[in-house]
């Protein structure tokens, strides 16, 4: 994984972490659901950071397959 992608994956998932540690302290603390526009805000940076995954997965798949 190049650099870039390394430190683009790691900034999605300490944002991602940071969300959601505030969202279970809202739950366990105020026994508060927390917003909507917050959950779907975590769910969008958990789509790109698959994207990022994901794209970086198939072109090792499409390489492994044509050594073959």
């Amino acid at each position: 994984m190049s650099a870039s992608k390394r430190e683009e994956v790691i900034s999605h998932l300490r944002y991602i972490r940071l969300e959601l540690r505030e969202m279970h302290q809202m739950l366990i603390q105020d026994d508060l659901i927390p917003d909507l526009n917050e959950a779907k805000e975590v769910h969008a940076q958990l789509g790109a950071l698959h994207e990022l995954l994901v794209n970086k997965g198939n072109k090792k798949i499409k390489i492994e397959f044509t050594e073959y």
